[in-house]
Parts: structure tokens; C-alpha cells; sequence
């Protein structure tokens, strides 16, 4: 790779790769060291094509679900199987990996400028300006979705189509016209931990010892050419588990179960670091 090599949005390839080194050898302990980072489905990670994938995910923290997801993807292409021991497989990145982050999130700040160089696509929220709700939507600039375009022709893109770490807020219509023409595969993601173990942001760590979650699924089945926006933006909700439905109560024996999971979970992670020694 030439030096003075760059990626379809101008970046230098070079920079590109060593930023992704540095920040994934400072980040990794925070989801394998401070907190346990449980992963389910990299096996499907190992299957995609190069080009033309959009990941779709729940948010939890500004930049800690992104990077996860970077240590996740890479550490699965090297071989790995639900784990990210031994940070060397960032080494060699996959260096066409993007994703949607709001404009005025990535220029609050030097770190956020050094973030949004590795692979973010800006675009500007109709919707949300200054950190609050809007009540008359601005145009959708055309620029933006134009990127996302050359991001899936070139690479993989991550999305987060609610838009907002907020829980169970609705899916943006924009993530299934983007589904819809550009005809993607779409790979689901579950997270969960993260909002309990980071700041708002993900930059802090708020909390040590969360067992977070990672749960990659399959690619969805869509129509792209006879379903609807509607039927698409549902298709999404029921895949990153936050369609209304999953907001009912939960039966306590329902609890009790998922908290045994995670204490065979935490044993698991334990007895796999026992292991390693």
C-alpha cells in the first residue's frame, strides 16, 4: 500500500491504518481487561463480502459501540471465534470499514476529529440540532446519503437507525430507503452492557466488571423491490430488539434466568482467561 494511497473520501491510508492500531491497543482492555465483552455470532462476520454491507445496531454510547465493533469485525477476519484475545489482529485492519455519526458529534472536539478520520460518514440530522429535538425538520442534504452510497460500493457501513442512544426511540425512515435502493446485505446487531460500563460519550469508563454483549445475527431476508419503507423500518425494529414489543414487562422468573446466563457467561470469560495462564 502506497503511502500517499487514500480510501474514496480523500483519507491517507497509511494515517488510516496506524490510527486504527493506536486506538484499538489503548481501547481493548476496556472491553477485555476493565469489562468482558461476550460475543456471539462472529462466525457470520467471516461469511460477508468485501463490499455492499450495512451493519444495523442498537446504540448505547457515542464511540464505544463503534469501536467494539471495529475490535469485533477485525478480530473475527483473523480467525478469531467470539473473542478478541491478543489485539494483534489490528495489525492488518480492513481499512474500508465506515460509519454514520452526526455531524455535530464528530466536531465536538480534537478526539472526535481524530475519530471521524478512521471512518466516520458525516451526515446532518434532520431531526435533532445542538443535542435536542426539533420541531420543524430541516432538508435532507443530498450529500449525505451520496457518502453512504460510496461507503457501501466501497467497503462495509455501520448504522445506528434510531438515530439516538435513547432507548426504543422509532427507526429513522432514511436507514430503509438507504435498504431499499442500494439493496445491501443487512447484518443485525444486538448490544447491550455498554451504557452501564461508559459514559454518555464511551469515552470514560463509568463502571468496571459489566459483562457487555455483542450478538451479531444473521442477515435479514428482505424484498428489496416489493417491501415497503414501513414494512423495512419494522423488519429493523424486531432485529435490533427495540420495536415496542419489546418494552413489555418481564416476568421475574424471565430475570432470574437471564441473570443465570450471565453469571455462566461471566464463568465462561473467567475459565477462558484461566485457561490462557
Amino acid at each position: 500500500m502506497g503511502l500517499l494511497k487514500r480510501n474514496p473520501f480523500g483519507h491517507i491510508l497509511f494515517i488510516k491504518k496506524w490510527l486504527i492500531r493506536i486506538f484499538g491497543v489503548l481501547t481493548h482492555r476496556r472491553y477485555r481487561g476493565f469489562n468482558e465483552l461476550h460475543i456471539e455470532g462472529s462466525e457470520i462476520i467471516k461469511n460477508l463480502p468485501d463490499k455492499n454491507v450495512l451493519f444495523i445496531s442498537n446504540h448505547q454510547t457515542y464511540f464505544a459501540d463503534v469501536v467494539a465493533m471495529f475490535h469485533v469485525f477485525n478480530a473475527s477476519l483473523s480467525g478469531r471465534v467470539d473473542n478478541i484475545k491478543n489485539v494483534g489482529y489490528l495489525w492488518q485492519p480492513k481499512m474500508n470499514i465506515y460509519y454514520v455519526a452526526a455531524s455535530e458529534t464528530m466536531k465536538a472536539g480534537l478526539l472526535p476529529r481524530i475519530l471521524a478520520y478512521v471512518g466516520a460518514i458525516t451526515v446532518e440530522r434532520t431531526w435533532r440540532s445542538g443535542g435536542k429535538d426539533v420541531t420543524e425538520k430541516r432538508e435532507i442534504n443530498p450529500n449525505d446519503t451520496e457518502n453512504i452510497r460510496i461507503a457501501l460500493e466501497d467497503g462495509w457501513v455501520i448504522t445506528f437507525p434510531q438515530g439516538t442512544t435513547k432507548s426504543f426511540k422509532p427507526v429513522r425512515k432514511g436507514t430503509a430507503h438507504i435498504i431499499k435502493q442500494h439493496k445491501p446485505i443487512v447484518v443485525p446487531i444486538v448490544i447491550d452492557g455498554f451504557r452501564r460500563a461508559f459514559d454518555k460519550k464511551g469515552l470514560r469508563v463509568k463502571k468496571k466488571n459489566i459483562l457487555q454483549s455483542f450478538i451479531i445475527k444473521e442477515p435479514l431476508e428482505i424484498d428489496y423491490d416489493n417491501e415497503t419503507i414501513e414494512q423495512i423500518v419494522e423488519k429493523v425494529e424486531y432485529a435490533i430488539e427495540q420495536h415496542a414489543s419489546f418494552l413489555k414487562v418481564i416476568p421475574a422468573e424471565e430475570i432470574a434466568e437471564q441473570e443465570r446466563l450471565n453469571k455462566l457467561r461471566k464463568w465462561q470469560v473467567d475459565k477462558e482467561d484461566f485457561s490462557e495462564e
